[in-house]
């Protein structure tokens, strides 16, 4: 392979050495039998994944000639193929180029979001302001279940189409049209009402996709918005709100049947809970830094995001607390267990189930939706999002395939944002070739699919990029030929602190420079030998990853030691106790050029994790043999990156 000169987004030098080679030259499988004979704790078993759907397979014949095909990716290239003008073998030819082949093609970028290669051809229709009856809220539910009038509230624009008239009872097949919806608790808290194209997102979903021909909808859970009942927070309430839009706006005159799912943040995670609900209308969903569950965003390992106790009634659910007659409707199941649920759980680390309470239980999605839904899922997060932690979308992704669903990702270098958005991104690692000009196309040509049957099938693969700033393509994530580097902590030099870790203490490890370019991805563990205080009954660790050079964070772990087995089930640990902390660091993509050293900062907490009452005191830390650092890593070379759309000069390889 020629050498390449390597371009640090950051600093822009160059330096002459070869790009991406493989570092370290061990292999295999993580090391965890020797770990078992040092320590009488037993492995967190992964549980096999359940039996696997039959996938679908939608083969699409190409109809066209080769000479035709080549002449509209080049012309797609550079200004994109209306649909109208590709013939009527359309629906079997891919209008819009591979991934790693738009770096040439041109978006009007002077939005604050990212726009389709062309307009569509249909109006926009004035709003309709919509209320959806909910009768599976019942007495037993509270709130709105009192007197029967559960509804939730939606805006809804329509494609105005030449020959459709959507008053008329029976509406033509030509004239049937699929639905993107937008569902959260932001509508008029926090943001417009639902009736008004919102910057969050419904702008940008109704100004692309409904002159294609999609009917867009702006949907209000309970308790917020014009929807009453009470504000739910993820919880079954919420889920059968959602549910009734969903198979309202499916089960309509002037619908194809097939609706389809998206959101950032909260409204990420309604998609997950709308696919848990069952719904025979959603086709598709795209969560964006999406919640798979409620527990799991705010707990990690026993270890407490600050916001957990208060989330439901001191943060979401003061949306449903405005002064009118409504306000009795927060009398309701879920809100009432919240005022427990989160400061128990801090107390505890776990989600109750011992304390016969489903709150949490009942906020988990993923398994739900595995077992309930029938559609497609486009994942997107931020590898930066310490909002919502990657580690919402890692390892679902690959959990998901095994399903045997058919599953996208899109994973950059931005926090808590959407691709396009420039404004969200300008402070990140990755910019600006974080930003995706092409994301809207990529968006249209997921809904062309998905929600008409239109087109060949968008490749499954995983988009990702790494903390220098380049993109590649995988066939999942994290990629299915990772390899373990590992390495035992006696092999790493102690700059400062020691093997006792306080509340103001920091111990600092330097575990060597790299003899070549290094990619560090997915999740790799430190499985850490600890003993807890002979005064408490458990302890908290925080690990940090940093690079060298720079002080740049790449990852980072955390813990409290009565989960020391990790996962969400704890034990009970006596004054003194050792155990072997099975720590598994938050999803990364992250390269150490050569040379550079690798860097392990252990305290007793950091972000803004907080330690439960008994796990505040100091723990002895072991680091020696006994503890094992693990990195996960891949083989790829500059010719595996590709640039996106609208960027002059490539961020890491140059002939």
């Amino acid at each position: 392979m020629p050498l390449r000169e390597w371009v640090h987004p950051q600093t822009h030098r160059l330096g002459n050495h070869e790009c991406l080679h493989e570092t370290l030259k061990q292999r295999g499988a993580r090391p965890q039998a020797v770990e078992e004979e040092l320590f009488e704790a037993e492995l967190f078993d992964e549980v096999p994944p359940e039996e696997r759907r039959e996938k679908r397979q939608l083969n699409g014949a190409m109809g066209a000639t080769m000479a035709i095909v080549v002449l509209f990716l080049i012309l797609a290239a550079t200004v994109g193929i209306p649909h109208n003008m590709m013939g009527t073998d359309a629906s079997n030819s891919h209008w819009l180029p591979p991934v790693e082949e738009r770096s040439g093609k041109l978006y009007d970028n002077s939005d604050v979001f990212s726009r389709v290669s062309w307009n569509g051809s249909h109006n926009i229709s004035e709003v309709q302001s919509i209320f959806v009856d909910v009768p599976a809220i019942t007495l037993s539910d509270g709130g709105a279940g009192a007197t029967g009038d559960a509804e939730v509230h939606l805006g809804l624009w329509l494609p105005e189409i030449e020959g459709c008239d959507y008053s008329a009872g029976n509406v033509t097949e030509e004239c049937k049209v699929p639905i993107i919806a937008e569902i959260g608790p932001y509508y008029n808290d926090g943001d417009v009402d639902a009736l008004t194209p919102a910057d969050r997102l419904g702008r940008f979903l109704i100004e692309n996709f409904v002159p294609h021909g999609f009917g867009v909808a702006q949907v209000s859970v309970f308790g917020t918005g014009e929807s009453n009942h009470c504000m739910d927070l993820m919880g079954h309430d919420e889920m059968e709100g959602i549910k009734a839009a969903v198979d309202w706006l499916g089960q309509q005159p002037w619908s194809n049947g097939k609706v389809g799912a998206i959101g950032k943040s909260y409204d990420g995670s309604t998609p997950w809970n709308a696919a848990a609900s069952g719904s025979e209308h959603l086709a598709t969903i795209v969560p964006m830094s999406g919640l798979i569950g409620l527990h799991e965003l705010m707990w990690r390992n026993g270890s407490m995001e600050a916001r957990g106790p208060i989330m439901h009634n001191g943060v979401y659910g003061s949306f449903g607390i405005d002064g009118d007659s409504e306000d009795a409707h927060n009398l309701c199941e879920g809100y009432m267990e919240g005022y427990y649920a989160g400061p128990a759980a801090y107390l505890t680390g776990d989600d109750l189930s011992w304390a016969n309470s489903d709150y949490w239980t009942e906020r988990y999605f993923l398994d739900r939706a595995m077992e309930e839904y029938n559609g497609s899922i486009y994942i997107i997060h931020g590898m930066q999002d310490w909002n919502v932690d990657p580690h919402m979308a890692f390892p679902t992704h690959q959990i998901a395939i095994d399903h045997g669903f058919e599953v996208k990702g899109l994973y950059g270098q931005w926090t808590h944002d959407y691709p396009d958005r420039a404004s969200g991104h300008d402070e990140g690692i990755g910019f600006p070739w974080s930003l995706r000009w092409d994301w809207a196309d990529d968006l249209l040509e997921w809904f062309d699919f998905y929600l008409r049957d239109q087109g060949p099938q968008p490749r499954l693969i995983a988009e990702i990029q790494d903390d220098m700033g380049g993109w590649r393509v995988e066939d999942t994530y994290p990629p299915l030929d990772t390899e373990w580097n590992v390495t035992t902590l006696d092999q790493c030099e102690v700059v400062s602190g020691g093997a006792i870790v306080t509340a103001t203490s920091e111990t600092v490890l330097d575990c060597g420079a790299m003899e070549d370019d290094f990619r560090i991805i997915g999740m790799p563990t430190l499985h850490m030998g600890a003993r807890i205080s002979i005064a408490a009954t458990s302890g908290h660790l925080f690990i940090e990853m940093q690079r060298g050079s720079d002080g740049a964070h790449l990852g980072h772990a955390v813990m409290d030691l009565r989960f020391s087995d990790g996962g969400r089930e704890g034990s009970v640990l006596i004054p003194g106790e050792t155990v072997l902390a099975q720590m598994e660091f938050l999803p990364m993509d992250v390269v150490l050029p050569a040379g550079d050293n690798l860097i392990l900062i252990i305290t007793q907490t950091g972000e803004d994790y907080v330690p439960s009452p008994v796990s505040t005191l100091p723990v002895t830390i072991f680091l020696d043999d006994r503890s094992t650092l693990s990195l996960s890593t891949i083989t790829r070379t500059c010719e595996d990156l590709f640039l996106p759309p609208m960027q002059e000069e490539y961020p890491m390889c140059i002939d």
